[in-house]
Order: structure tokens, then C-alpha cells, then sequence
């Protein structure tokens, strides 16, 4: 099943044909470019009284120590060569993830100024681990700070990526007031951030590029996470934003390539980074060569060396990166407002398709015709159970295990209980447990809601085999897709086969997930309304502050789950929300006090959204939460009374 999700992608990743007219509007949003700036400004001197600005003085400039804001909380820092006659050119010159400012402005950020350009050089986010996690709850990982930032960032409709071009079209704003051509120059990560600054903004009239493009193919799902963008492909690959650029100036510098060969190591209980690589790319001009295209001109030679060393460069790296984490963090907090004005006007079927196309993504249609395998596997007491394989595409198929109760009588038909397992789960576990820490938590609910005369179908999940499954997302998401896309492809061809048999009811058919299986809980009966009603068990949360959140101990900001991520979430369905996309049709949520996946008050304050609109609706007793004293698990008391009654089934 993972080997045939993986085999769709590749192809359709080999098979993306980009539009005539990329929008650039959209180049903007999926990059998180979609915050206000706040009013141009001249970059401010970073002095004291008791220390200059002023770092180096040659013949040709001067180099201060500069910072400029960018939006409510954010500011931009750096370096700002002035040339000492008055400039030809304004440059944003930004340095690789791996570089200081001061390091940049000792080579092609001096040689820039000598030829007449006033060049400022930000700092970026880098790609050690420092800061990345919380020390008071002693949870700190080794992602690097971009991925970090990127993590919380992606939920919230934002992105590193984007971040980084808000600083440099800050710089922009002000330099633009000068009509002066404005330039952005860029090696390495900084590079990429040079490259989609100039794709995003007209007011850039040329840009350099050194050490990084994708002249071939544009794996991105292999480099650092923090390059994953969704819905990138097809309009937007780099070969596409330089037509976006066009008729404006690019050059590609040969080289230069930084070497990442995965994140910072496991050490000392730091953990969780997701894995991913650079590769250099071949192709580009020699340095003068793109210096004399972007300059116009042959470029002068170049002077005495700059060796000034950065100052307080730690301290300015943790400035940095704790205003972008606060400026996500508050976005986070605020979200519940921002979705109910998102909401506000539109209807259920609207707010359904745009969940469906635009945050889950939806395969292409049509799928294979219906012709299920399906062999013995079980014959107990009260029910015998059958394997069944169904075809969805060429390569996706769903696989799960159908339980019919030996007691049907001919021409009854029944409702069906969909149950789900969780993460590295098998549908056997739900129905055999093969050990007694399967069976705490799974309960064997399968069999015995078989055993209590409904109809079960146990599905397998595509969420196992670790990393394997987590680069599906990654190779996904550049797609519009996500590994929801392909589950709730799974189901939507699994209900079609399930109504089709004759001893099935078609209107009874609930879904009941635990964990992982929680999550398709909220989402897949959002999307499906052939599901008569949904149980989340041991997942329901505010789940944004879940995602996104730095102070909580149960937060996945500290864990490996990197596949958790869905673009733009945060400003538009939380649980509740999903909920709603499932009303008027039963929901429940099943809840341990000691179930580590989060706290009661937390669980509540998300769940009485539902209820209220449950209430609202006129069917207060269309929802229920039952909390239990026990851990992570199945318990199987208030959700089967809940079953029996909405389904009616005695």
C-alpha cells in the first residue's frame, strides 16, 4: 500500500505540466507571503552610546550595523554597505543559512558596494538547534531553527520561506522611495530566498542566484522539510519562477553550494528532526561573469579584504529567531477568531469542497472499477472475518478486514462500524490482539461490536513503517496533496463497496477511530457524508495549539510526527470546526483523563464549540463526550451505548 501511494506520486510528480500564466498571487500565499508589512522605513543604526554602528570604512563605503522593521514584532537585522559616493544600484545581498552577514559582505557584499551599490545583508535563520524546543519542560530537539520555525509556521498559513522574503521586501519598500534599479543577490539558502523575493515582487529589477537552483529535477520532498511547499508544482518550480521573473534580469552563479547532509545529530534526549539532504546542482556563470550581467557593467576589481568579525552574532541569531517564534506563536493564539471570520457567510457545502480541495487536497478522478479480493481469515464463534482488497487507482488500493456476524438472516441488512486503528496499526490488532499491550489499548473493539451483531470493517492505514509513510507527505504536499488525500480516497471507494452489500444498510454506516485513527476520525467523515456518524477516540484537541504550540508539553512541535503539518489549518479548520463540517450528523469525542495526547481543560474548551453547535442546530443529543479514568485507549462504555442508540441497533 505505501510502495503504491509512493509509485502515484512519482508519476504525477513526472507528469506536471505548468500553466501558461502562473498566478502570482498564489505564488505569494502558499509561501506565507500574507502579512501586512508594516510603513517603509530607513534601516535604523544599531548603536549605543557606548558603541558605533560603524564596523569598516574603506575608499569606497561604509559598513553599518543596521536593523529595519519588518512586520508588528518582526525586524529585520544585518549589515548595510553605503557607498560613499552616491549609490547606482540598491542590493538585498542575503547570505546561506550557514553564513554570517559579516561573512557575506567580506566577498561578493563588498565587491557589490565597491561598484557604486548600496548593499544590505540580513541575517537568516540558520540551521543549528540552539534554541529549537523549551527548556522549562525539558523538551528541547534537534531540529534545526528553520525547520522549527517552518513547523509552527506551515500550520498557521505562514512559512520560513516566506518570512525571510517579507524581510527582504521590507528592504525593498524602502529602496524603491529612491529610483534606484533594486537588485537582490543570493547564495546558498539564501539563494532560494533571492529567487522566489524577485518571482514574488515586480519592484526587483534583477536578481543573482549562487549556489542554489534546480536545473533538472526539483526533489525537493528530499531536502530539508523546511523547503516543502504546498501546492508548489507545477506552476513553480524554479525553472517557472524565472519565467515569472522574465523579462527582468537573472543570473546563476556556478557553485557555491552549501553541503547539508541532514539535520543537526540525535543527542543528550534531542530528537525529532525530520530527515532531508542538499545536493548540489550543476550549471551557472562564473561569479564576474553574473557580476558583469547584474551590474550592467564590467564589475571593478576587487579591493583590500573586509575582516571584520560579527559582533554579538549569537545573540542577534536568537533575536531573530525568537520574534519569528513569538509573531507565529500569537497568530496561533488568535486563530479561533481569524476561522470564525473565514466561516462567516459561507454555507456547510462550501465550506466542504474548500476543506476538500484546499487543505486535505483530492485525487483525480476516475477511479478503477470495483473488483474486491477477499479471502477467509476468521471464522470465531460470532462472526467470520474476510480480507478484502479494493482497487482505488492504478496503484493505490484500500485493505482492510470485513467482520459478518454469523446471525444475519437472509434479506437483513445492518449497520456497519468502521473502526480505525492508530498509528503503525493493523486492522488484526483491533480484532486479535497479539499481545497484552494491544489489547489494553485496542480493547478488540472490532470484535466486539461483531460480537454485539453490527457489521465491522477494519480498514489498514497508510500511516506505518515510520519515515517510509512520512515522505509520502513530503512528496505530497508539492502536489496539493496530503496522506488524507489518498485515506480519504481509500474510504470513499470502501463505502461505495460496503453499500453495495446486500446485507448492509447504507444509511447505518459510523466510523470510530482511536489515535491516528482519531484524526481520520475528524477529517474523513467531514469529507464523506455517506458516513452516518463519527466517534473520535484518544485524538480530539484544539488541535492548532497541539500542532503549533511551544509551551505545552504534549505539543508535537516537540516529536518526530513532521507528517502532522497541513498548510494553512490554523486560519481555517480546527476540531470543532470539522466537526461542524460533520453535523447534523452524530459526533463523539472518547477521552482519558491520563491520555497524554493532551489535558481535559484543553479537550473542553474545543469540544463545548461543538456542543454549542450541536445546540444551535436543535439536536443537543446529536453529540456526547465521555471522559473516562484510564490512559490512551479504547474504552468502549458510553461510545457503544452511543453506537446501539444512533444507529439503532439494539
Amino acid at each position: 500500500m505505501v510502495a503504491g501511494i509512493d509509485s502515484y506520486l512519482m508519476r504525477e510528480w513526472a507528469s506536471q505540466k505548468p500553466s501558461a500564466n502562473p498566478d502570482r498571487a498564489r505564488f505569494r500565499k502558499i509561501i506565507g507571503l500574507i502579512d501586512e508589512r508594516v510603513p517603509a522605513a530607513p534601516p535604523m543604526l544599531d548603536a549605543t552610546v557606548e558603541r558605533s554602528s560603524l564596523l569598516t570604512r574603506t575608499n569606497s563605503f561604509e559598513m553599518h550595523a543596521v536593523r529595519w522593521r519588518v512586520l508588528d514584532g518582526v525586524d529585520g537585522e544585518g549589515l548595510l554597505l553605503k557607498p560613499v559616493r552616491p549609490a547606482v544600484m540598491s542590493v538585498v545581498a542575503i547570505p546561506d543559512a550557514g553564513q554570517t552577514p559579516e561573512q557575506l559582505a567580506a566577498g561578493v557584499g563588498r565587491r557589490l558596494a565597491e561598484n557604486g551599490c548600496q548593499v544590505l545583508i540580513p541575517v537568516i535563520i540558520d540551521r543549528k538547534d540552539t534554541w529549537s524546543g523549551n527548556p522549562l519542560l525539558k523538551k528541547m530537539t534537534n531540529q534545526p531553527h528553520r525547520e522549527y520555525v517552518y513547523r509552527m509556521a506551515f500550520e498557521m498559513g505562514r512559512h520560513i520561506i516566506g518570512y525571510e522574503v517579507q524581510k527582504v521586501l521590507a528592504a525593498v519598500d524602502y529602496f524603491a522611495a529612491a529610483k534606484l534599479p533594486v537588485g537582490v543577490y543570493g547564495t546558498g539558502e539564501g539563494g532560494l530566498i533571492a529567487l522566489y523575493s524577485a518571482a514574488a515582487d515586480t519592484r526587483i529589477d534583477r536578481a543573482m542566484i549562487a549556489g542554489y537552483f534546480h536545473h533538472g529535477a526539483q526533489d525537493t520532498w528530499a531536502e530539508p522539510i523546511y523547503r516543502n511547499v504546498w501546492n508548489l508544482l507545477p506552476d513553480f518550480t524554479d525553472q517557472n519562477l524565472l519565467k515569472m521573473i522574465s523579462p527582468r534580469k537573472v543570473s546563476l552563479v556556478a557553485g557555491d553550494y552549501p553541503e547539508v547532509n541532514g539535520p543537526p545529530a540525535e543527542r543528550d534526549g534531542r530528537r525529532g528532526a525530520a530527515p532531508g539532504k542538499m545536493v548540489a546542482q550543476a550549471g551557472g556563470v562564473s561569479m564576474d561573469v553574473a557580476l558583469a550581467e547584474f551590474l550592467g557593467k564590467t564589475p571593478v576589481s576587487a579591493g583590500a579584504a573586509l575582516l571584520t568579525a560579527p559582533r554579538d552574532a549569537d545573540a542577534r541569531m536568537e533575536r531573530q529567531f525568537r520574534q519569528l517564534v513569538d509573531f507565529t506563536q500569537k497568530k496561533a493564539r488568535l486563530s479561533d477568531g481569524v476561522r470564525q471570520q473565514f466561516a462567516q457567510g459561507k454555507d456547510t457545502g462550501t465550506l466542504r469542497t474548500y476543506f476538500r480541495d484546499e487543505v486535505i487536497g483530492k485525487l483525480k478522478r476516475p477511479f478503477d472499477p470495483i473488483k474486491v479480493q477477499s479471502r477467509l481469515l476468521y471464522d470465531k464463534l460470532a462472526f467470520r472475518g474476510y480480507e478484502v482488497v479494493i482497487p482505488v487507482s492504478k496503484e493505490v488500493f484500500a485493505y482492510g478486514i470485513l467482520l459478518l456476524p454469523k446471525n444475519l438472516k437472509p434479506g437483513e441488512r445492518r449497520p456497519v462500524v468502521v473502526t480505525q486503528h492508530g498509528l503503525e496499526g493493523r486492522p488484526q490488532t483491533l480484532v486479535e490482539p497479539a499481545n497484552a499491550r494491544d489489547l489494553q489499548i485496542y480493547a478488540r473493539y472490532a470484535a466486539q461490536l461483531a460480537e454485539q451483531g453490527f457489521i465491522v470493517y477494519v480498514p489498514q492505514a497508510p500511516y506505518i513503517f515510520g519515515d517510509r509513510f512520512r515522505v509520502l507527505v513530503r512528496k505530497a504536499n508539492p502536489l496539493k496533496l496530503s496522506l488524507y488525500s489518498f485515506i480519504a480516497a481509500q474510504h470513499d471507494r470502501t463505502l461505495e463497496w460496503l453499500s453495495s452489500l446486500p446485507e448492509v444498510d447504507s444509511k447505518r454506516i459510523g466510523f470510530y477511530g482511536l489515535s491516528y485513527g482519531g484524526k481520520v476520525a475528524a477529517r474523513i467523515p467531514a469529507l464523506l457524508t455517506n458516513y452516518a456518524l463519527s466517534i473520535c477516540s484518544g485524538d480530539f484537541n484544539e488541535w492548532i495549539w497541539k500542532v503549533t504550540s511551544v509551551e505545552h508539553p504534549f505539543s508535537y512541535m516537540f516529536t518526530q510526527e513532521y507528517d502532522m503539518l497541513e498548510f494553512d489549518l490554523g486560519n481555517t479548520f480546527n476540531y470543532s470546526e470539522m466537526a461542524a463540517l460533520i453535523a447534523p450528523r452524530p459526533f463523539m469525542v472518547e477521552r482519558g483523563h491520563n491520555d497524554g495526547v493532551s489535558n481535559d481543560e484543553l479537550v473542553s474548551y474545543e469540544y463545548a464549540k461543538v456542543r454549542r453547535n450541536f445546540a444551535n442546530l436543535g439536536l443537543p443529543a446529536g453529540t456526547a463526550i465521555e471522559y473516562f479514568l484510564g490512559p490512551h485507549q479504547i474504552h468502549g462504555v458510553g461510545t457503544f451505548e452511543f453506537l446501539h442508540r444512533q444507529l439503532n441497533w439494539p
